[in-house]
């Protein structure tokens, strides 16, 4: 018996039913960027390995899944490279090529090598898979979806008050309910040099993060585990005991940044962030958390995460802003800012809370069945006046038994079912049933177009 066929680990096969529902997230997320006046773009899946190398740190480097050059590449090689079995200068010999990372870096390549196409700011959203060399496991895939959206080329915070907007657009459409969650770099940066421990950001912002899990006393032994000084946690008090609104939390924090002007800049960058998004209205709930420190070797200003509030799950949106974006291909001083939805994760907490609309699971609106080859005539004279006013319609291919027709039809979630038998023929009618109430009635082709015209 032959061998079933498989997938590498780590990767999917989506079904129909499956595909529907992923649709409806991609078409959802894409009319809304296109709503904000961003354009959709799109990168090759590989690119060259020099553009991807380096650029998301040794461990990410190791994860990057790699091309082998086409033709007799062994030519190049000596025995004694052959043997030495050293894998990355082996590599680096014969792959030229690899499967993108991320979506940020190619699109900083794209800026760069387009930049005399590109008008500056640049409203740019990207929507493909992928990949990753990772060890596959519940929710971490090889193969996933990014939905991006990035400005770059402008300063301006009104950016981060339209990114956030398109955030609390997405969810309130998908009927999730969800925290938005702000912080800013240049806070986090304050609080560390207010204490005098500037080397120790990372352990500090861990330690914060902590504070609701393990309490007061649990963190302030993890920070001088950490090797900060009594003086330095001591100062770190007021911070712990912030409570009240987000402006109340600002304005401590204000008086706590007197001697620092980065903390100062990113009280000011968040609170106008903040303030202009609640005179606009927000469908969800905006919250300033400074327990919040992801990306901190990479964005410069505003950090961004989304929470779902009724389900148990990690972020399904990140983002924020950065500073030097397309630096890393020669072109320095590019600001920008970004988000990303974390597309598959949305998928299932639109599952798990049952969210998705009932039409989704519907391809096929009508289905006619195959009563013989006059009848099957007349049926897809029908089916074509329906696709012109753009109903989905379709024509079971053989004349078989009717209740293996209808169970097709049952099968792929079709609600109506239209016939034309002999006495239909001869009355010039449809008999249209429908599949969800069980009903059916007889009427002409104009009757059955102005039904699915409302």
């Amino acid at each position: 018996m032959a061998q079933k066929p498989s997938i590498p680990k780590g990767t999917r096969d989506f079904s129909p039913a499956e595909m529907s529902k992923r649709n409806y997230i991609f078409n959802t997320i894409k009319e809304v960027y296109a709503l904000y006046g961003f354009q959709q773009i799109e990168t090759p899946a590989m690119e060259n390995l020099s553009t991807l190398m380096g650029k998301y740190g040794e461990e990410g480097d190791k994860l990057l899944f790699k091309i082998q050059n086409s033709g007799d590449y062994f030519r190049s090689l000596t025995d004694e490279e052959l043997l030495s079995r050293n894998a990355a200068k082996l590599a680096s010999k014969f792959c030229e090529k690899g499967l993108r990372y991320d979506l940020t870096v190619p699109f900083a390549r794209y800026v760069v090598q387009h930049r005399e196409e590109i008008k500056l700011p640049f409203k740019r959203f990207q929507i493909q898979p992928v990949w990753r060399a990772d060890k596959p496991q519940h929710g971490r895939y090889r193969e996933f979806y990014q939905c991006d959206a990035d400005i770059v080329g402008s300063d301006s915070l009104l950016n981060e008050v339209e990114l956030l907007k398109i955030i609390d657009t997405v969810f309130h459409k998908f009927g999730i309910s969800v925290t938005i969650k702000v912080n800013n770099r240049k806070i986090l940066a304050g609080i560390a040099e207010v204490i005098g421990a500037p080397d120790k950001l990372v352990d500090i912002t861990v330690a914060i993060d902590k504070l609701d899990k393990i309490g007061l006393d649990a963190v302030n032994k993890e920070l001088t585990e950490k090797g900060l000084s009594s003086e330095a946690i001591e100062h770190l008090q007021p911070i712990f005991a912030l409570e009240g609104t987000y402006l109340q939390k600002l304005r401590t924090m204000q008086k706590f940044f007197k001697e620092s002007e980065i903390g100062l800049k990113g009280i000011e960058e968040t609170q106008f962030i903040m303030k202009t998004l609640k005179q606009l209205g927000l469908k969800n709930k905006l919250e300033l958390d400074l327990t919040l420190a992801r990306g901190l070797n990479y964005y410069t200003g505003a950090i961004f995460e989304v929470k779902a509030n009724d389900v148990a799950m990690g972020s399904i949106t990140g983002g924020g802003r950065y500073d030097n974006l397309t630096g890393i291909f020669g072109m320095p001083g590019i600001s920008g800012v970004g988000i990303s939805f974390g597309a598959d994760r949305i998928y299932d907490v639109l599952n798990q809370l049952d969210l998705y609309p009932k039409e989704t699971n519907t391809t096929t609106k009508v289905l006619f069945l195959n009563l013989g080859n006059k009848e099957a005539v007349e049926s897809l004279k029908a089916i074509e006046s329906l696709r012109k006013i753009g109903v989905s319609a379709e024509m079971y291919p053989d004349a078989v038994k009717m209740k293996k027709q209808m169970s097709y039809a049952n099968e792929k979630n079709i609600p109506f079912v239209g016939i034309i038998g002999d006495s239909e023929l001869q009355a010039g009618k449809i008999t249209l049933k429908n599949m969800v109430k069980g009903t059916q009635k007889l009427i002409n082709k104009q009757q059955l177009l102005k039904l699915f015209e409302k």
